[in-house]
Protein backbone atom coordinates (compact mmCIF):
# COMPACT_ATOMS: atom_id res chain seq x y z
CA UNK A 1 0.00 0.00 0.00
CA UNK A 2 1.74 3.37 -1.31
CA UNK A 3 1.44 6.20 1.34
CA UNK A 4 -0.09 9.75 0.87
CA UNK A 5 2.93 11.20 0.32
CA UNK A 6 4.41 8.82 -2.01
CA UNK A 7 0.62 8.91 -4.03
CA UNK A 8 1.22 12.87 -3.96
CA UNK A 9 4.63 12.22 -5.37
CA UNK A 10 3.34 10.27 -7.98
CA UNK A 11 0.57 12.57 -9.34
CA UNK A 12 2.51 15.39 -9.36
CA UNK A 13 5.18 13.21 -11.75
CA UNK A 14 1.77 12.09 -13.24
CA UNK A 15 1.08 15.59 -14.22
CA UNK A 16 4.59 16.34 -15.73
CA UNK A 17 5.15 12.94 -18.09
CA UNK A 18 1.38 13.01 -18.92
CA UNK A 19 1.84 16.48 -20.41
CA UNK A 20 -1.46 17.53 -18.77
CA UNK A 21 -1.00 21.72 -19.22
CA UNK A 22 -0.42 21.15 -22.94
CA UNK A 23 -3.51 18.90 -23.43
CA UNK A 24 -5.34 21.21 -21.66
CA UNK A 25 -4.36 24.10 -24.45
CA UNK A 26 -4.67 21.59 -27.11
CA UNK A 27 -8.03 20.66 -25.75
CA UNK A 28 -9.04 24.00 -25.84
CA UNK A 29 -7.67 25.01 -29.42
CA UNK A 30 -9.82 21.86 -30.90
CA UNK A 31 -13.05 22.64 -28.89
CA UNK A 32 -12.74 26.35 -31.17
CA UNK A 33 -12.56 24.87 -34.01
CA UNK A 34 -15.50 22.25 -33.23
CA UNK A 35 -17.53 25.22 -32.16
CA UNK A 36 -17.45 26.47 -35.56
CA UNK A 37 -20.29 26.59 -38.21
CA UNK A 38 -18.47 24.70 -41.23
CA UNK A 39 -16.71 22.55 -38.71
CA UNK A 40 -19.03 19.26 -40.34
CA UNK A 41 -18.03 20.42 -44.14
CA UNK A 42 -14.80 18.22 -44.03
CA UNK A 43 -16.65 14.93 -42.05
CA UNK A 44 -13.43 12.75 -42.13
CA UNK A 45 -11.18 15.66 -40.68
CA UNK A 46 -14.17 16.68 -38.11
CA UNK A 47 -14.80 13.03 -36.71
CA UNK A 48 -10.05 13.07 -36.19
CA UNK A 49 -10.67 16.14 -34.25
CA UNK A 50 -13.82 15.27 -32.29
CA UNK A 51 -12.06 11.89 -31.70
CA UNK A 52 -8.88 13.74 -30.51
CA UNK A 53 -10.47 15.96 -28.55
CA UNK A 54 -12.40 12.94 -26.96
CA UNK A 55 -9.05 11.46 -25.95
CA UNK A 56 -7.71 14.36 -24.25
CA UNK A 57 -10.73 15.17 -22.36
CA UNK A 58 -10.44 11.85 -21.25
CA UNK A 59 -7.06 11.82 -20.20
CA UNK A 60 -7.63 15.11 -18.30
CA UNK A 61 -11.37 14.33 -16.46
CA UNK A 62 -9.15 10.84 -15.46
CA UNK A 63 -6.50 13.33 -13.89
CA UNK A 64 -8.77 15.63 -12.19
CA UNK A 65 -10.90 12.54 -10.99
CA UNK A 66 -7.43 11.45 -9.26
CA UNK A 67 -6.99 14.83 -7.73
CA UNK A 68 -9.88 15.41 -6.01
CA UNK A 69 -9.59 11.74 -4.69
CA UNK A 70 -6.27 12.50 -3.43
CA UNK A 71 -7.97 15.45 -1.46
CA UNK A 72 -10.54 13.42 -0.34
CA UNK A 73 -7.47 11.02 0.98
CA UNK A 74 -6.17 13.38 3.15
CA UNK A 75 -9.65 14.38 4.71
CA UNK A 76 -10.31 10.85 5.83
CA UNK A 77 -6.64 10.60 7.09
CA UNK A 78 -7.34 13.17 9.34
CA UNK A 79 -10.51 12.13 10.32
CA UNK A 80 -9.26 8.43 10.95
CA UNK A 81 -7.17 9.96 13.68
CA UNK A 82 -9.89 10.75 15.83
CA UNK A 83 -12.19 7.92 14.48
CA UNK A 84 -10.95 4.54 13.16
CA UNK A 85 -14.44 3.74 11.16
CA UNK A 86 -12.47 5.91 8.41
CA UNK A 87 -9.56 4.29 8.36
CA UNK A 88 -11.05 1.31 5.76
CA UNK A 89 -12.57 4.06 3.15
CA UNK A 90 -8.60 5.57 3.80
CA UNK A 91 -7.14 1.96 2.52
CA UNK A 92 -9.71 1.14 0.24
CA UNK A 93 -9.42 5.04 -1.48
CA UNK A 94 -5.16 4.81 -1.59
CA UNK A 95 -5.79 1.38 -3.31
CA UNK A 96 -7.87 3.26 -5.86
CA UNK A 97 -5.74 5.81 -6.10
CA UNK A 98 -2.30 3.53 -6.94
CA UNK A 99 -4.39 1.56 -9.31
CA UNK A 100 -5.53 4.63 -10.94
CA UNK A 101 -1.55 6.10 -11.01
CA UNK A 102 -0.31 2.54 -12.24
CA UNK A 103 -2.50 3.01 -15.08
CA UNK A 104 -1.46 6.89 -15.94
CA UNK A 105 1.96 5.01 -15.88
CA UNK A 106 1.50 2.61 -18.43
CA UNK A 107 -0.28 5.14 -20.58
CA UNK A 108 3.53 7.54 -20.65
CA UNK A 109 4.90 4.77 -21.74
CA UNK A 110 2.79 4.60 -25.38
CA UNK A 111 4.14 7.38 -26.74
CA UNK A 112 5.09 6.85 -30.58
CA UNK A 113 3.79 7.56 -33.38
CA UNK A 114 0.89 4.97 -33.87
CA UNK A 115 0.96 3.35 -30.41
CA UNK A 116 -2.90 4.41 -30.37
CA UNK A 117 -3.51 3.00 -33.72
CA UNK A 118 -5.35 -0.37 -33.91
CA UNK A 119 -3.30 -3.24 -34.45
CA UNK A 120 -3.09 -5.93 -37.09
CA UNK A 121 -1.66 -9.69 -35.65
CA UNK A 122 -0.63 -12.66 -38.00
CA UNK A 123 0.09 -15.87 -36.65
CA UNK A 124 2.02 -18.46 -38.56
CA UNK A 125 3.00 -22.12 -37.56
CA UNK A 126 6.90 -22.78 -37.72
CA UNK A 127 8.33 -26.36 -37.08
CA UNK A 128 6.32 -29.24 -36.17
CA UNK A 129 3.67 -29.91 -38.79
CA UNK A 130 0.20 -30.10 -37.17
CA UNK A 131 1.65 -29.83 -33.65
CA UNK A 132 2.49 -25.82 -34.78
CA UNK A 133 -0.68 -25.81 -36.80
CA UNK A 134 -2.23 -26.14 -33.00
CA UNK A 135 -0.15 -23.91 -31.37
CA UNK A 136 -1.16 -21.42 -34.23
CA UNK A 137 -5.19 -21.62 -32.79
CA UNK A 138 -4.31 -21.95 -29.59
CA UNK A 139 -2.09 -18.56 -29.49
CA UNK A 140 -4.91 -17.13 -31.71
CA UNK A 141 -7.71 -18.12 -29.10
CA UNK A 142 -5.61 -16.68 -26.49
CA UNK A 143 -5.13 -13.22 -28.25
CA UNK A 144 -8.69 -13.20 -29.10
CA UNK A 145 -9.85 -13.63 -25.14
CA UNK A 146 -7.25 -10.89 -24.47
CA UNK A 147 -9.13 -8.23 -26.60
CA UNK A 148 -12.39 -9.81 -25.47
CA UNK A 149 -11.07 -9.54 -21.68
CA UNK A 150 -9.49 -5.91 -22.50
CA UNK A 151 -13.28 -4.71 -23.88
CA UNK A 152 -11.07 -4.35 -27.44
CA UNK A 153 -13.23 -5.75 -30.71
CA UNK A 154 -11.05 -7.72 -33.60
CA UNK A 155 -12.42 -8.84 -37.26
CA UNK A 156 -10.47 -12.07 -38.86
CA UNK A 157 -8.58 -10.37 -41.62
CA UNK A 158 -7.59 -13.58 -43.11
CA UNK A 159 -7.86 -17.11 -41.31
CA UNK A 160 -6.60 -20.42 -43.25
CA UNK A 161 -7.84 -23.64 -41.87
CA UNK A 162 -5.13 -26.64 -41.10
CA UNK A 163 -5.09 -29.65 -42.46
CA UNK A 164 -6.96 -31.35 -40.16
CA UNK A 165 -6.12 -29.57 -36.95
CA UNK A 166 -5.12 -25.62 -36.11
CA UNK A 167 -4.64 -23.53 -38.29
CA UNK A 168 -1.88 -23.03 -41.57
CA UNK A 169 -2.31 -18.98 -40.96
CA UNK A 170 -4.22 -16.40 -39.12
CA UNK A 171 -4.02 -12.48 -39.67
CA UNK A 172 -6.82 -10.36 -37.53
CA UNK A 173 -7.19 -6.94 -36.47
CA UNK A 174 -8.07 -5.71 -33.43
CA UNK A 175 -9.55 -2.13 -32.24
CA UNK A 176 -9.14 -0.73 -29.10
CA UNK A 177 -7.05 2.13 -27.10
CA UNK A 178 -3.25 1.58 -27.37
CA UNK A 179 -4.33 -1.41 -29.28
CA UNK A 180 -0.57 -1.48 -31.62
CA UNK A 181 1.01 -0.12 -28.35
CA UNK A 182 0.00 -2.67 -26.21
CA UNK A 183 0.19 -5.79 -28.74
CA UNK A 184 3.68 -4.85 -30.25
CA UNK A 185 4.95 -6.67 -27.24
CA UNK A 186 3.78 -9.73 -28.62
CA UNK A 187 6.12 -10.04 -31.80
CA UNK A 188 8.63 -12.95 -32.36
CA UNK A 189 8.94 -16.79 -31.44
CA UNK A 190 6.65 -18.20 -29.18
CA UNK A 191 7.24 -21.99 -27.92
CA UNK A 192 4.98 -24.59 -26.79
CA UNK A 193 6.38 -27.53 -25.01
CA UNK A 194 4.19 -30.56 -23.96
CA UNK A 195 2.71 -33.91 -24.49
CA UNK A 196 1.26 -34.05 -28.36
CA UNK A 197 -2.48 -34.66 -28.17
CA UNK A 198 -1.76 -35.61 -31.79
CA UNK A 199 1.50 -38.42 -30.64
CA UNK A 200 -0.21 -42.15 -29.92
CA UNK A 201 3.07 -42.63 -27.91
CA UNK A 202 2.23 -39.31 -25.49
CA UNK A 203 5.98 -38.18 -26.12
CA UNK A 204 6.70 -34.43 -25.41
CA UNK A 205 7.10 -32.62 -28.10
CA UNK A 206 8.64 -28.96 -28.71
CA UNK A 207 6.50 -26.68 -31.23
CA UNK A 208 6.67 -23.12 -32.30
CA UNK A 209 4.74 -20.15 -33.74
CA UNK A 210 5.57 -16.78 -35.17
CA UNK A 211 3.47 -13.56 -34.07
CA UNK A 212 3.50 -10.58 -36.67
CA UNK A 213 1.48 -7.18 -35.18
CA UNK A 214 1.95 -4.24 -37.19
CA UNK A 215 -0.51 -0.81 -36.55
CA UNK A 216 -3.39 -0.06 -38.88
CA UNK A 217 -1.82 3.77 -40.54
CA UNK A 218 -4.18 5.68 -41.66
CA UNK A 219 -3.72 7.17 -45.35
CA UNK A 220 -4.07 10.58 -43.77
CA UNK A 221 -0.73 9.92 -41.87
CA UNK A 222 0.76 7.58 -43.55
CA UNK A 223 4.64 8.06 -45.42
CA UNK A 224 4.78 5.06 -46.43
CA UNK A 225 4.24 5.01 -50.18
CA UNK A 226 3.30 2.21 -52.13
CA UNK A 227 4.36 2.04 -56.13
CA UNK A 228 1.51 0.25 -58.14
CA UNK A 229 4.18 -1.00 -60.15
CA UNK A 230 6.04 -2.54 -57.41
CA UNK A 231 2.79 -4.96 -56.13
CA UNK A 232 1.26 -8.09 -58.26
CA UNK A 233 -2.50 -8.43 -57.33
CA UNK A 234 -3.73 -11.92 -57.49
CA UNK A 235 -7.39 -12.80 -56.90
CA UNK A 236 -8.72 -16.48 -56.04
CA UNK A 237 -11.48 -18.13 -54.49
CA UNK A 238 -11.75 -18.20 -51.03
CA UNK A 239 -11.13 -20.99 -49.20
CA UNK A 240 -12.08 -19.62 -45.31
CA UNK A 241 -15.25 -19.30 -43.86
CA UNK A 242 -17.55 -16.37 -44.84
CA UNK A 243 -20.65 -15.35 -45.86
CA UNK A 244 -22.67 -15.42 -48.63
CA UNK A 245 -20.68 -15.61 -52.11
CA UNK A 246 -17.33 -15.38 -50.76
CA UNK A 247 -16.77 -19.19 -51.39
CA UNK A 248 -18.51 -18.91 -55.00
CA UNK A 249 -16.61 -16.00 -56.47
CA UNK A 250 -12.24 -15.24 -57.09
CA UNK A 251 -12.92 -12.78 -54.01
CA UNK A 252 -9.82 -13.60 -51.57
CA UNK A 253 -6.77 -10.95 -52.69
CA UNK A 254 -3.07 -11.53 -52.68
CA UNK A 255 -0.78 -9.04 -52.93
CA UNK A 256 2.66 -9.49 -53.58
CA UNK A 257 5.20 -6.58 -52.84
CA UNK A 258 8.26 -7.34 -55.09
CA UNK A 259 11.12 -5.06 -53.90
CA UNK A 260 11.08 -6.80 -50.34
CA UNK A 261 9.44 -10.05 -51.61
CA UNK A 262 6.36 -9.61 -48.50
CA UNK A 263 3.21 -11.43 -49.56
CA UNK A 264 -0.46 -10.22 -47.78
CA UNK A 265 -3.56 -11.98 -48.21
CA UNK A 266 -6.92 -11.23 -47.33
CA UNK A 267 -10.33 -13.31 -47.58
CA UNK A 268 -12.82 -13.05 -44.91
CA UNK A 269 -14.44 -9.91 -46.73
CA UNK A 270 -17.22 -9.89 -49.14
CA UNK A 271 -16.07 -8.57 -52.37
CA UNK A 272 -12.63 -8.46 -53.54
CA UNK A 273 -12.61 -4.78 -53.32
CA UNK A 274 -12.79 -4.64 -49.53
CA UNK A 275 -10.16 -7.52 -49.25
CA UNK A 276 -8.35 -5.77 -51.49
CA UNK A 277 -8.16 -2.63 -49.42
CA UNK A 278 -7.55 -4.63 -45.83
CA UNK A 279 -4.49 -6.55 -47.54
CA UNK A 280 -2.97 -2.85 -48.88
CA UNK A 281 -4.27 -1.72 -45.07
CA UNK A 282 -1.65 -4.85 -44.12
CA UNK A 283 1.01 -4.33 -46.27
CA UNK A 284 0.96 -0.38 -45.23
CA UNK A 285 2.05 -1.51 -41.20
CA UNK A 286 4.15 -4.83 -42.81
CA UNK A 287 6.70 -1.96 -44.75
CA UNK A 288 6.11 0.40 -41.75
CA UNK A 289 7.02 -2.22 -39.48
CA UNK A 290 9.95 -2.96 -42.16
CA UNK A 291 11.58 0.59 -42.02
CA UNK A 292 11.40 0.47 -37.84
CA UNK A 293 13.71 -2.14 -38.06
CA UNK A 294 15.62 -0.58 -39.85
CA UNK A 295 16.32 2.54 -38.26
CA UNK A 296 16.40 0.62 -35.04
CA UNK A 297 18.84 -1.89 -36.46
CA UNK A 298 21.01 1.23 -37.36
CA UNK A 299 20.83 2.89 -33.92
CA UNK A 300 21.88 -0.21 -32.57
CA UNK A 301 25.29 -0.51 -34.69
CA UNK A 302 26.27 2.77 -33.70
CA UNK A 303 25.89 2.09 -29.97
CA UNK A 304 27.57 -1.31 -30.94
CA UNK A 305 24.88 -3.60 -29.43
CA UNK A 306 23.61 -6.61 -30.78
CA UNK A 307 19.80 -6.30 -31.68
CA UNK A 308 17.70 -9.31 -31.40
CA UNK A 309 15.82 -10.12 -34.83
CA UNK A 310 12.42 -10.52 -33.43
CA UNK A 311 11.45 -13.35 -35.45
CA UNK A 312 14.66 -14.99 -35.06
CA UNK A 313 14.40 -14.95 -31.69
CA UNK A 314 11.96 -17.01 -28.67
CA UNK A 315 10.70 -14.20 -26.63
CA UNK A 316 8.66 -16.53 -24.34
CA UNK A 317 7.93 -20.37 -23.49
CA UNK A 318 5.23 -21.86 -22.50
CA UNK A 319 5.49 -25.44 -20.90
CA UNK A 320 3.01 -27.58 -20.11
CA UNK A 321 4.94 -30.56 -19.69
CA UNK A 322 6.74 -32.04 -17.52
CA UNK A 323 6.19 -28.93 -15.43
CA UNK A 324 3.76 -26.14 -15.91
CA UNK A 325 5.88 -22.58 -16.72
CA UNK A 326 5.27 -19.37 -18.95
CA UNK A 327 8.21 -17.47 -19.00
CA UNK A 328 8.96 -14.54 -20.92
CA UNK A 329 12.76 -14.63 -21.96
CA UNK A 330 13.29 -10.68 -21.93
CA UNK A 331 11.35 -9.27 -19.02
CA UNK A 332 11.95 -12.69 -17.10
CA UNK A 333 7.70 -12.35 -16.01
CA UNK A 334 6.81 -15.74 -15.50
CA UNK A 335 3.61 -17.75 -14.22
CA UNK A 336 2.94 -20.98 -12.97
CA UNK A 337 -1.01 -20.46 -14.26
CA UNK A 338 -0.81 -21.45 -17.68
CA UNK A 339 -4.34 -22.25 -18.40
CA UNK A 340 -5.28 -18.45 -17.30
CA UNK A 341 -2.62 -16.97 -19.74
CA UNK A 342 -4.11 -19.30 -22.62
CA UNK A 343 -7.44 -18.16 -21.64
CA UNK A 344 -5.98 -14.67 -22.72
CA UNK A 345 -4.92 -13.61 -19.05
CA UNK A 346 -1.88 -12.10 -20.22
CA UNK A 347 -1.77 -8.52 -18.81
CA UNK A 348 1.15 -9.48 -16.71
CA UNK A 349 3.35 -10.57 -19.54
CA UNK A 350 2.34 -7.40 -21.98
CA UNK A 351 2.91 -4.89 -19.31
CA UNK A 352 5.67 -6.86 -17.51
CA UNK A 353 7.53 -5.97 -21.47
CA UNK A 354 6.69 -2.54 -21.63
CA UNK A 355 7.71 -1.91 -17.87
CA UNK A 356 11.37 -3.80 -18.78
CA UNK A 357 11.32 -1.88 -22.06
CA UNK A 358 11.30 1.35 -20.22
CA UNK A 359 14.11 0.72 -18.03
CA UNK A 360 16.42 -0.18 -20.76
Amino acid sequence: MITIEEAEKRLSDARVYLHIDDKQQTLADLDSQIASPDFWNNTDQAQRISKQASDLRDVIDRYDKACSLLDDIKTAAELAEEDESFAHELDSDLKTLSQTLDAFELESWFTGRYDSADAIISINPGSGGLEAQDWTEMLYRMYTRYAELKGWKYKVLDLVPGEGIGLDHVSFQVEGKNAYGMLRSETGVHRLVRISPTDDKKRRHTTFAAVEVVPVLDDDDIEIEIDPNDVRVDVYRSSGPGGQSVNTTDSAVRLTHIPTGIVVTCQNEKSQLQNKEAAFRVLRGKLYELEEQKREAELAELKGAKMENSFGSQIRNYVLYPYRLIKDTRSNIESSNVDAALDGDIDQFVIGYHRWKASQ
